[in-house]
């Protein structure tokens, strides 16, 4: 029984709740003798625990992967994506926001609906209806959380959406309706619409993956370092399954892919990264992470009049529902695997971001150490739950497994190749930047 308590997990879960416990006393504390710097010692604390959440989180893990899975079963899932019609979606923007639609289109979304929208009058006349999934439209906090951070990030001077208020004057609303069976709440928001090409349709160049990396540093810097919220605790979302850090979760789920060809290496990314990365999640420098800058989230411009070589300016930041808090080297990661997905040559894709990034925010020792992977976890995230999705969502199976199109293909190459030839290509690309940087 000791034996058990002391090696299954339970004594290390309650070590790190009780570490949890003591950090909210000095909290508390502090901000008793110092009311004056309440808001930024919360922040502060919030900020210096977020690894150790990391770590309990997969801890818990650890302790409940019995109750959550047996076998190749999975414990069942409620669909919540909404279901609005075009003219559902158009009645919607009338009742909520007061503006009449004179144009309205859907657009392909993973569990949310979004809709392209023109209404007749008022401000801009092009916005995006995102109606949430009835899942997280239970967490307002954190929806709020999301939006007010991507207002934040306007005023930085970051191209990414702000929202239209309802006629109430909130920055959203929580609605029933669509075309299912029940009823169902679903949060509601009107953002300004965003013009721009997705990275996903465009061939990428060594200048725009740099850009993307900076892109990539900057955005989870200034989050980090100057986003003040009196919500942004509920950035700390525990088993996220999208978040890197859970990349053992995937046990639960990697049932979708049957017993194809596939399976075996998933099996071993999650292996590794069990003994190789959640060990060293304490040395990883924590962030707020965006979470999912992928090909589609990221809109680009043309800046210049070149054919042969074109150049681009980031003019969108779209999606901001997979934030949470993690570590920067994951933001790096998720960015160098989307930008793989359409590369012609894959493999050398990730030096060219790591350039960027680290233009911005240089790794450790050990961050570095762990990005094979990071990416490699990535690819697994992506290619499962998407599996996943597409046995509940058959109907939208099309645009949830877009990556796996080429998806995996590319992490058995990564294998194939091997980690110490992927990461010497990936190094000496980003070291050769350090002599030529290309100008801001």
């Amino acid at each position: 029984m000791l034996n058990e308590f002391l090696f299954c997990g339970t004594l290390p879960l309650i070590l790190s709740r009780v570490t949890g416990q003591i950090l909210l006393l000095v909290q508390q504390c502090l901000m008793l003798f110092y009311p004056s710097s309440k808001a930024r010692i919360e922040d502060r604390l919030i900020r210096d625990s977020a690894t150790l959440l990391l770590r309990e989180s997969f801890l818990t893990i650890n302790n409940t992967r019995d109750t959550m899975s047996s076998g190749n079963d999975c414990q069942p899932q409620t669909l919540t994506k909404p279901t609005f019609d075009e003219r559902g979606a158009a009645e919607l923007v009338d009742r909520v926001f007061g503006l009449k639609v004179s144009w309205i289109s859907s657009l392909p979304s993973y569990d949310d609906q979004n809709f392209h929208v023109r209404v007749s009058a008022g401000g801009a006349d092009e916005y995006v209806l995102k109606i949430t999934n009835s899942e997280d439209s239970q967490e307002p906090e954190l929806i709020e959380v999301q939006t007010q951070a991507m207002m934040f990030l306007n005023a930085q001077g970051f191209p990414s959406a702000t929202p239209y208020l309802t006629k109430d004057g909130q920055i959203m609303s929580l609605e029933s309706g669509g075309t299912g069976l029940g009823s169902k709440k679903y949060m509601v928001r009107l953002l300004t619409y965003l013009p721009g090409t997705p990275v996903a349709k465009i061939t990428t160049n060594a200048q725009i993956l740099y850009e993307i990396g900076r892109l990539a540093a900057s955005v989870d810097k200034v989050l980090s370092e100057k986003f003040q919220h009196p919500s942004v605790k509920s950035l700390h979302r525990g088993q996220f399954i999208w978040n890197l850090a859970n990349v053992p979760l995937l046990d639960q789920y990697i049932y979708a892919l049957g017993q194809n060809k596939y399976r075996a290496v998933v099996e071993q990314v999650i292996e590794q990264f069990k003994g190789k990365v959640i060990p060293k999640l304490s040395s990883f420098r924590a962030c707020i992470n965006h979470g999912d800058l992928n090909d589609h989230n990221i809109l680009v411009d043309s800046c210049s009049a070149s054919l042969e070589n074109p150049q681009y300016r980031v003019s969108g930041i779209l999606d901001f529902s997979d934030m949470s808090y993690g570590c920067y080297v994951f933001e790096v990661a998720i960015a160098i695997m989307y930008m793989m997905i359409e590369s012609p040559d894959p493999l050398s894709v990730g030096g060219h971001v790591l350039a960027g990034f680290e233009s911005i925010l240089p790794l450790t020792a050990e961050e570095r150490g762990a990005l094979f992977l990071l990416v490699s976890g990535r690819f697994a995230q992506s290619l499962v739950i998407a599996a996943h999705t597409a046995l509940l969502y058959p109907e939208n199976k099309a645009y949830l497994t877009i990556t796996a199109k080429t998806g995996w293909k590319h992490l058995m190459t990564m294998f194939e190749v091997g980690q110490e030839a992927v990461e010497k290509k990936w190094f000496e690309t980003a070291q050769a930047y350090t002599h030529h940087a290309p100008a801001p």
